[in-house]
């Protein structure tokens, strides 16, 4: 068994959330960043849209919170809201002096400012991006710069199997003390000792069959916290991207909202418009109602797939905005510039999570949590675009606050007890994680996916729990590996999804029901308690 490892503070996750809270906390505390798969694996390695913020004079920050509040349904947190937006420039300066290359443009008199440009549900073009490819642009700038600093020890390709607090041993404090880390690579399980935990190991679009998300999305964090003892809400809100590139080697490449903000058009495989029949905004509606006219249409027509088509605009714009897009699609035989490109929606975002308060704090001492993670109210049931870069840098920056205003008074946690594989042996029947993993995923798309019923959510509901029942089984038997951690997460986190969804008698933003088609008068948010 290897030796348990010490730290000050050990953040979970190498995406925008982690590495910016681990810069704010490196000169005062010794931080490790835990990456399951490489450090540039995560989520926002694939966030292309931007971050939105009030950066121009004919915008405001009231304007961007009702637009906020309208895309969230009734159900954001006003306060937080109005917290998170305020925050916003001063978020984007930070991220400017860490010398992110945000996109910039030339006006009619010759002067250079940032371009900004518009998604779905906003009302001004506020959303400051990095060309097409913003997430990857932030870890770039922030990765070399946690890579130099001194106190910063990074763990590439360990993955955390679950939390350890003093409820769990029976101490009189219930603090998160650490964590059980398995390397990967090894099959060892080490300890981790560490005075702070954060989450910032993003959601778990990898619950369904089609996700924009990468294969580390499994819903680490939310069911560790679970398990643990923290709450979760509105699981049930699951944000499906509109637009994902419909093609056997894509493996659902995302096509950034920001394509209809320049203009891009939804078609049918005929060539007809069809979003102005849904809602008067047309392509630039919220994500909720922009996929769900996507998943009526195919449904109708009993099509594979729908189109975008920005081919009207001039080649020069389609290529200067959106070159990653363009040049990927080209390796695929789409030429965006002359013809449409097929799309369909893919699991995109998790709403739901972690319940914090506005520093990240959870409901057990010592451990946060930020960034897609972690339920703070901002988005209510549907997030609204680009707004979740803005979270994980907002809520990143309270936390290190939190944190640091801590550092003296928090001693470091008892000796921990090792891994226990005493009664363990190797598993010999790998098919059965694989075929649970296949199972899973196919029926969270058929049955709680864009639009549900009471009978499709029960049925979901019978099928997890025997999953539960089987992976409970093999994960008591057999020795611990990535992909037996991975179903396990993610069959807790479809459950409490499937939980949540059957909770709420509405339809509201991103939770679609045949049975309950109207909101209720009154709403509240979806609080699961262990």
């Amino acid at each position: 068994m290897t030796t348990p490892t010490d730290t000050d503070v050990l953040i979970i996750g190498s995406g925008a959330a982690g590495l910016s809270l681990a810069l704010e906390l490196a000169d005062h505390a010794k931080i490790i960043i835990l990456s399951k798969a490489a450090l540039q694996s995560g989520c926002t390695q694939y966030a292309q849209g931007g971050i939105s913020a009030v950066l121009s004079e004919d915008d405001s920050l009231t304007s961007h919170v009702e637009d906020t509040l309208n895309a969230g349904a009734g159900l954001c947190d006003p306060d937080i809201v109005n917290f998170t937006v305020s925050q916003g420039p001063e978020r984007i300066a930070w991220l400017i002096e860490q010398g992110m290359p945000f996109t910039q443009v030339s006006d009619s008199k010759g002067n250079i400012n940032y371009h900004l440009t518009r998604e779905g549900g906003h009302s001004h073009r506020r959303v400051i991006h990095a060309e097409d490819a913003t997430g990857k642009a932030i870890v770039s700038t922030l990765l070399p710069k946690v890579n130099a600093h001194p106190n910063i020890r990074l763990i590439e390709h360990h993955i955390a199997i679950d939390l350890i607090t003093g409820a769990k041993l029976g101490l009189s404090t219930p603090r998160c003390l650490g964590v059980y880390v398995l390397n990967i690579n090894t099959g060892k399980v080490i300890v981790i000792r560490t005075r702070f935990t954060v989450l910032a190991s993003g959601g778990a679009g990898k619950v369904y069959l089609y996700t924009s998300n990468p294969d580390v999305a499994t819903g680490d964090g939310i069911a560790m916290a679970w398990r643990a003892g923290c709450r979760v809400a509105n699981m049930e809100f699951i944000q499906f991207h509109p637009t994902c590139l419909y093609h056997p080697n894509a493996k659902s490449f995302l096509i950034s909202e920001a394509m209809r903000g320049e203009g891009g058009k939804l078609k049918l495989p005929d060539g007809n418009s069809f979003m102005s029949r849904f809602d008067s905004r047309a392509e630039l509606a919220p994500r909720d109602i922009v996929a769900r006219a996507i998943d009526h249409e195919m449904k109708r027509l009993g099509c594979d797939s729908v189109f975008l088509d920005i081919s009207h605009k001039p080649k020069q714009l389609i290529i200067e905005h959106f070159p990653n897009i363009y040049h990927h699609c080209l390796a695929l035989g789409y030429d965006l510039t002359n013809q449409p490109i097929p799309v369909v929606p893919a699991a995109h975002y998790t709403c739901g999570g972690v319940m914090t308060d506005r520093h990240g704090r959870t409901d057990i001492e010592g451990l946060y949590a930020i960034g897609e993670v972690a339920f703070t109210g901002l988005h209510g049931a549907n997030r609204m675009a680009s707004n979740s870069l803005l979270e994980c840098l907002v809520f990143a920056h309270t936390a290190s606050l939190d944190i640091l205003a801590q550092l003296k008074e928090i001693h470091p946690p008892p000796p921990l007890p090792t891994w226990d594989e005493s009664r363990v042996t190797d598993s010999d029947e790998e098919v059965v994680v694989s075929h649970n993993w296949d199972e899973l995923r196919r029926f969270m798309w058929d049955y709680v996916g864009i639009v549900r019923t009471t009978k499709r959510l029960q049925r979901a509901k019978r099928r997890v729990d025997l999953l539960h029942g089987e992976i409970y089984e093999y994960y008591s038997n057999f020795c611990v590996t990535n992909d037996l951690i991975e179903i396990r997460n993610l069959t807790l986190v479809a459950d409490l999804i499937i939980r949540s969804a059957q909770l709420r008698h509405e339809s509201r933003g991103l939770h679609h029901t045949l049975d309950y088609p109207e909101k209720n008068p009154i709403t509240q948010n979806t609080v699961l308690i262990p």
